[in-house]
């Protein structure tokens, strides 16, 4: 996101943290899309807000909800490389009690994703739940239930010989309360747990990550004044195979954070600001602040400046290729805006400039790792500064009934002290979608665009830029059933992401879908 690592990116499913104390992340090939409602993205630090982590921008997923009635689904579908799914839902609910389960099997034969590698198929399988369950026990009280889960095995070449497996699983658990106190105060107590778990089979490794969280937080509404207060407990563990004792695995953060927004005339406003206490760090201090004026009533301008932080993962630190004395990341970002609304018209711009200090790198042929073992004597240390500037311009419109919308990221991603372009970041992406009906048919189209990427920090070896097309089709065959139809990579491009592994060439998908309406 905006030319920064996916560890940058703050990632919670129905509020549950997720995240990688090996890796550094979340695992986003573990997290079950058939289970998903809804996705919001935020753009831009949020530390101050959402604690460690969040240094280029927050995603928010959140599972199906629950309502009156009963309501099931099933979906049937098939593609291309042997894969077939399966979904079956039920959302339903009576009186102060609503729910929404879900059950997905998905599998796939895949192709052979690594060319230098074992010449066999390297397919996948996916199981996955997720379920919500809400009681209204009073009528200012709502006590809620969420949870999912994901078991995922898929094959990879560590050579020419082997046909090794991942072994991966991705669980989240979170246990809600909500009051309203008084017509103008809110409160949320929440209790969760992420669990993200990866092995791999015959050869052997192991790593699982625990993160468990406690939230109190408090709104507090006065006629156009809204102020928030939480507090937060993050405790990490982790569990893994290159790891020293347990005793070293695991660690805390408290938090405080206050906030303070104001929407009034042609003006809005809105300050953030929070500490944590690490049991490893010490103190890290953060803060946001944004401002809005209405140059008319349809062009509105922005600015923002905010901080924020991530701290090394248990791993980078306690594994035999660690380093105990690593700081923690950290990032100062300003940001710019205008956004034009002007009845089914959108337009908008935004310029960015994100520093990032204390990177963390693998270093190697390093001899300081706090555990010497193993053949490998590079060690992880913070290696530098890196900038990441760039320029977001985004449009959509309706055209008759055609919707059309636009985006385009011009991003100069950049190590500060090299000058040289942060591994995998192209200049520039864009992405053109069309979406209208045609008779009974829904159609849709996508075109994406990345440009020249570098797959080394030495802009050494070159990954050519690629396009893609994509597009959709859908039909209701009457009142109850619905068939869909997907062709990805239309032009069957041959593009690298990563240097050595393949991507997906042109492929298709069929779907049936039912939904009784009531």
């Amino acid at each position: 996101m905006r030319g920064a690592e996916s560890r940058y990116t703050a990632v919670f499913i129905d509020g549950v943290r997720i995240d990688s104390q090996s890796t550094g992340g979340a695992t986003w090939e573990a997290i079950p899309l058939s289970q998903i409602e809804r996705v919001e993205v935020l753009r831009g630090p949020a530390a101050a807000v959402y604690g460690a982590d969040a240094i280029a921008g927050v995603v928010q997923i959140f599972t199906r909800q629950g309502e009156a009635g009963f309501k099931p689904a099933i979906s049937l579908g098939m593609g291309t490389y042997g894969t077939r799914e399966a979904n079956v839902s039920l959302r339903g609910g009576q009186g102060e009690l609503t729910y929404s389960l879900g059950l997905a099997h998905t599998q796939s034969d895949g192709f052979n994703a690594k060319p230098a590698g074992n010449p066999d198929l390297d397919g996948y399988r996916n199981r996955s739940f997720s379920g919500r369950l809400t009681w209204k026990a009073l009528a200012d009280h709502q006590l809620e239930l969420l949870f999912l889960g994901n078991s995922q095995t898929s094959g990879y070449d560590s050579s020419a010989t082997k046909n090794d497996l991942n072994i991966r699983s991705l669980q989240t658990l979170g246990l809600n309360l909500v009051s309203t106190q008084s017509d103008s105060w809110n409160t949320k107590l929440a209790i969760t747990k992420g669990t993200d778990r990866y092995e791999t089979t015959p050869s052997v490794y192991l790593t699982e990550t625990q993160v468990s969280t406690y939230l109190v937080h408090n709104e507090f509404r006065l006629g156009a004044d809204v102020l928030t207060a939480d507090l937060e407990r993050r405790e990490d563990a982790l569990q893994n195979s290159s790891t020293r004792p347990s005793a070293f695995t695991s660690r805390s953060q408290n938090a405080l954070a206050l906030g303070y927004g104001r929407s009034a005339g042609l003006h809005s406003w809105q300050v953030n600001a929070r500490h944590d206490q690490d049991s490893e760090f010490g103190g890290n201090s953060t803060g946001a602040l944004a401002y809005g004026y209405a140059l008319t009533p349809a062009l509105r301008a922005s600015a923002s400046l905010g901080t924020a932080f991530r701290a090394p993962t248990l791993y980078q630190r306690f594994s035999i290729y660690g380093t105990s004395t690593l700081k923690a990341e950290t990032s100062k970002n300003q940001e710019l805006g205008l956004r034009w609304l002007s009845g089914v018209h959108r337009l908008g711009a935004v310029f960015y400039r994100n520093e990032v200090d204390n990177l963390i790198s693998y270093i190697s042929g390093s001899g300081s790792c706090i555990n010497g073992s193993g053949s490998d004597p590079g060690c992880y240390g913070n290696t530098g500064r890196a900038l990441m500037t760039g320029t977001t311009l985004t449009g959509q419109t309706l055209w008759g009934n055609i919707n059309l919308g636009a985006s385009l990221d011009l991003m100069d991603p950049k190590n500060r002290d090299t000058g040289k372009r942060l591994t995998r970041r192209p200049r520039t992406e864009s992405k053109l979608t069309v979406d209208m009906p045609v008779d009974d048919w829904r159609w849709g189209g996508e075109l994406l665009y990345a440009g020249e990427r570098f797959d080394n920090s030495a802009n050494t070896t070159r990954l050519a830029p690629y396009s893609l097309v994509n597009l959709t089709a859908s039909k209701p065959l009457d009142r109850d059933w619905r068939v869909l139809a997907r062709v990805n990579n239309l032009s069957d491009k041959n593009y690298v992401l990563a240097n050595g592994y393949a991507t997906p060439g042109r492929n298709f998908f069929i779907g049936l879908s039912w939904s009784p309406k009531s």
